[in-house]
């Protein structure tokens, strides 16, 4: 039986030292504007915030009572779902093929990873050109095939939209990590499916992919988390939440209702609720989906 080894300090203060920078950058970063929301949250401030009003539980009241915040669940599970499972699915294909390529390997490797250095506000504006209904490339192409392409009045198009750059967006990302997986493999695994006669497709099913579950899990939490707040650059860039609010998902509306309905309280209480979805369904990604997962 293998005996853990643990590190030990010296100095009791040196543990705390090395976690400190870290520590800072969360306390900083997430629970000081964590507990700035949910103060705000149970206040009604004026549109200069200049003067506030404890109200309780009434900014998530009006929430519930109000139509267009209630659709946009629909339309950020949608799209969250699309994201997810499109990127996730693309990217471990694209790292297979790029796995099995023996010549010229690193640059279709450099190829793949560059979009990953695109900002998501220049990734919706690019999109947005190329789909722009009077001038873009890709919608000039459609309409030649007979499809009228018009993000602007269709909301099936501008989900569409949408949903393609942010995938295109974060493939990169993924694409390393199952690259890195697969190539961390052993071969003599896959030498050994091959000689007992499984075909390229059942040793992936059977040999590599279970050994991937670790990395599709990770990479599944972290693309969850992508679709509900990562992607708030492309939809104000490419549709600004329309046409309507087909694509309003509600990272933009607390955007929107803050910044632009001036509704400081309300968009408070949006943030704690989008908040509290993100972190219950990682805790459920961690309960129940883990339990596949073959570390």
């Amino acid at each position: 039986m293998a005996v853990e080894k643990r590190v030990r300090f010296k100095n009791a203060w040196l543990p705390w030292v090395l976690v400190a920078p870290q520590m800072a950058v969360v306390l900083v970063f997430f629970f000081w504007p964590a507990g700035q929301a949910i103060y705000q949250s149970v206040l009604s401030e004026d549109a200069f915030g200049t003067s506030s009003v404890y109200v309780g539980a009434e900014n998530f009241l009006r929430l519930w009572q109000d139509d267009s915040y209630l659709a946009s669940f629909k339309v950020t599970a949608v799209f969250s779902l699309l994201v997810a499972s499109i990127g996730l699915v693309l990217s471990l294909l694209l790292a297979v093929m790029a796995d099995r390529v023996v010549k010229a390997a690193g640059f279709y490797k450099m190829l793949l990873v560059w979009p990953y250095a695109v900002a998501p506000v220049v990734a919706g504006v690019l999109w947005l050109f190329m789909f722009a209904p009077s001038v873009g490339m890709v919608s000039f192409w459609l309409r030649a095939m007979g499809f009228q392409w018009d993000h602007l009045l269709n909301g099936n198009h501008a989900m569409m939209l949408i949903v393609m750059a942010s995938v295109w967006n974060q493939i990169s990302y993924n694409f390393l990590f199952f690259l890195a997986g697969l190539q961390s493999i052993p071969k003599s695994l896959i030498e050994a499916a091959a000689i007992d006669g499984a075909g390229p497709w059942r040793r992936f099913w059977t040999v590599q992919f279970p050994l991937l579950s670790p990395t599709a899990f990770f990479l599944l939490v972290i693309n969850i988390i992508y679709a509900f707040f990562g992607t708030f650059g492309i939809v104000d860039a490419a549709t600004q939440g329309g046409p309507g609010k087909d694509t309003a998902i509600l990272v933009y509306k607390v955007y929107f209702d803050g910044f632009k309905a001036l509704d400081l309280g309300g968009s408070a209480a949006q943030s704690v609720v989008l908040m509290v979805i993100v972190i219950a369904l990682t805790v459920v990604q961690f309960r129940y989906v883990e339990k596949r997962v073959s570390y």
